[in-house]
């Protein structure tokens, strides 16, 4: 049987978190590698709601906006199964920025195309604790907040992806860890399961004075989130201290982001705003990879997946993380022979 791809063409440009009037999905032949190029039949995507900048017309971004009529980008686990390239050959397991869809093609340097190990029990955790958000949190703390052992560090979104990890390696590096969440459970979970030394409810009506209580104040904000909360944690800075900008979800799907009323608070307290772009940390990847896998293979880190099964649910798995619905890394398993 002549098998065939399934994908999700971007068509319009998203009003909100409207994803099914934007994107549909669409069916032809497998693509076909040209020379230099690979074909990945994909095992699982990994959602992340930077991608939502790409369905958007800002031409502002850290990457120009996808063209209409294309097919969705995103991170993807899986095999080769056809190359035209000889550094990766056919049966490899990668990890590369390919498509919304059954099979990408694509060229290695563009897509950051990597061989992953094979024998990691859960091939997840090359999307997970192994995975670029894994690398996020790392070098936000480290090169970018240049994060002290003894500090305190506040980190936002702290049950998403890369939240959850940035916990992890702060409490690593011998920090006072405390994590912002939206509602109880997920609180829960921080406290419970990953051993914050406080969790902060965004959703409860004390957030500020649980801010201000913080002893000291805040020396490094891990923030995924900008927009009001920025806003609001910016006045709990200790003198001095560092916010990485991870990310900036409270304004994805909007082109009229919320202005900050407390950015004097920068001058007042002196404070340092980087944002964390790992592309330009490549580098050092292997490093990277090196410091992530032994504390993985320790246990020191863990991700929670929150899992959908099937491409044709992946709006409904996409829109969970810009409603709060996930717990962890959303992830979609492809179900190509559905």
């Amino acid at each position: 049987m002549e098998h065939r791809n399934r994908f999700w063409r971007l068509n319009s440009h998203p009003l909100g978190n409207d994803f099914a009037s934007a994107l549909s999905l669409e069916e032809g032949p497998v693509p076909r590698a040209a020379d230099g190029q690979v074909v990945i039949a994909g095992e699982y995507l990994s959602l992340d709601a930077g991608t939502r900048m790409w369905m958007s017309a800002r031409t502002d971004g850290y990457q120009p906006p996808l063209p209409l009529g294309s097919q969705m980008v995103g991170l993807v686990l899986g095999r080769i199964t056809e190359s035209r390239h000889s550094s990766f050959p056919v049966g490899k397991l990668v990890r590369a920025f390919g498509q919304w869809a059954d099979y990408s093609c694509v060229e290695p340097v563009a897509s950051g195309l990597m061989i992953v190990d094979d024998t990691v029990s859960d091939a997840r955790e090359h999307l997970g604790s192994l995975g670029l958000n894994a690398w996020t949190a790392l070098i936000g703390l480290t090169e970018v907040a240049k994060t002290r052992p003894g500090e305190t560090v506040l980190v936002s979104a702290a049950a998403g992806s890369t939240g959850m990890l940035a916990v992890q390696i702060a409490k690593i590096m011998g920090c006072r860890v405390i994590g912002i969440a939206g509602g109880a459970a997920k609180c829960a979970f921080l406290s419970n399961e990953l051993a914050v030394d406080e969790a902060i409810d965004y959703k409860a009506p004390n957030l500020e004075s649980r801010l201000a209580a913080i002893p000291g104040g805040i020396e490094v904000y891990f923030d995924n989130v900008g927009g009001p909360l920025l806003d609001t944690v910016l006045p709990y800075m200790a003198h001095y201290g560092r916010v990485a900008i991870s990310g900036l979800i409270s304004g994805y799907s909007t082109d009229d982001p919320v202005p900050l009323k407390r950015f004097d608070q920068v001058l007042m307290r002196r404070l340092t705003i980087s944002g964390v772009f790992t592309p330009d940390y490549v580098s050092r990847a292997e490093y990277y990879d090196r410091v992530l896998r032994r504390w993985f293979d320790q246990g020191r880190l863990r991700m929670h997946f929150d899992m959908t099964t099937g491409l044709g649910r992946m709006l409904e798995a996409y829109g969970k993380l810009f409603t709060g619905g996930n717990l962890g890394k959303v992830l979609l398993a492809i179900d190509r022979d559905a």
